[in-house]
């Protein structure tokens, strides 16, 4: 299981492929694991490394604080020690945040970003995933574990095409976390406003979105391509927060277009039928 050292704590990844290097981000309550068919699909033709944030997965490290600002350090620090000097990012909800605040923060190193289901104001977040964020909430919930397993057991079924899928998933990742990634990293994320950020990359951004996401508000395609003057937005009509599970093979397909295009390069996305 490799782990690199860090300022910000122990980050557990998993890398597999060869080519140009591409960071995978999860997001909250997730883990690597959810891009293994990502990495089954396109490891030909990419080298991919896919992080466990803090306080998540196997990066166990319960002595730092968890927030979006700590996971854009700890990627940055992640980058330097792997030698990689430029990379794609590719993150999926807060990972896509974190991806952004990257960018901004390392242009030069960050060549292309693709979000994925990702909020840039941190009010578009479903009502639940925001009453998470306050400190007595999020330790009422975590008072009974097992009902917040149980209640994102069920809860699943409602917000992926796949529920079952996603059910199992999300109960070993949830089940592996503390108090203090929980409600941190949301805490952070609730208040996340990424419009002045963002007005000033120039590397190509793709958002990919869901018209059925229940978890972050469909109008952050709008909100990232009014403010991100490289980006462009791919709609996936059958899918809602995880698209990479709703519609993999059309999420891969576009996933790949993007990759691969030339930097510097814009152009439609073509989306399978």
């Amino acid at each position: 299981m490799p782990t690199l050292v860090t300022d910000q704590g122990n980050i557990h990844y998993e890398t597999l492929g060869r080519g140009r290097p591409v960071l995978l981000l999860h997001g909250w309550l997730g883990s690597w694991a959810l891009w293994r068919r990502t990495l089954e699909e396109l490891s030909g033709e990419f080298r991919f490394y896919a992080l466990d944030h803090l306080g998540f997965g196997e990066s166990r490290d319960r002595a730092q604080r968890f927030t979006v600002e700590q996971y854009i350090a700890s990627v940055g620090q992640f980058m330097d020690r792997q030698g990689i000097q430029k990379a794609a990012l590719v993150g999926h909800s807060m990972g896509g945040t974190v991806s952004l605040g990257v960018a901004a923060s390392r242009p030069s190193q960050v060549v292309k970003v693709c979000v994925i289901g990702s909020p840039i104001v941190g009010s578009s977040l479903a009502p639940l995933l925001k009453l998470s964020g306050y400190d007595w909430a999020a330790r009422v919930m975590w008072t009974f574990p097992s009902l917040l397993l149980l209640f994102l057991k069920y809860y699943a079924y409602w917000i992926a095409n796949d529920g079952k899928a996603l059910s199992e998933m999300m109960v070993s990742d949830v089940s592996k976390i503390g108090a203090e990634p929980f409600f941190m990293s949301i805490a952070t994320l609730r208040r996340t406003d990424l419009r002045q950020t963002i007005g000033g990359l120039q590397m190509p951004i793709l958002g990919i979105y869901g018209p059925k996401d229940k978890i972050v508000h469909p109008n952050q395609a709008k909100v990232l391509q009014q403010h991100a003057p490289n980006s462009e937005i791919a709609w996936l009509e059958n899918s809602g927060h995880f698209v990479m599970m709703d519609e993999p093979e059309r999420f891969h397909d576009v996933l790949r277009q993007f990759l691969n295009r030339s930097t510097g390069t814009t152009g439609e996305i073509q989306l399978p039928k």
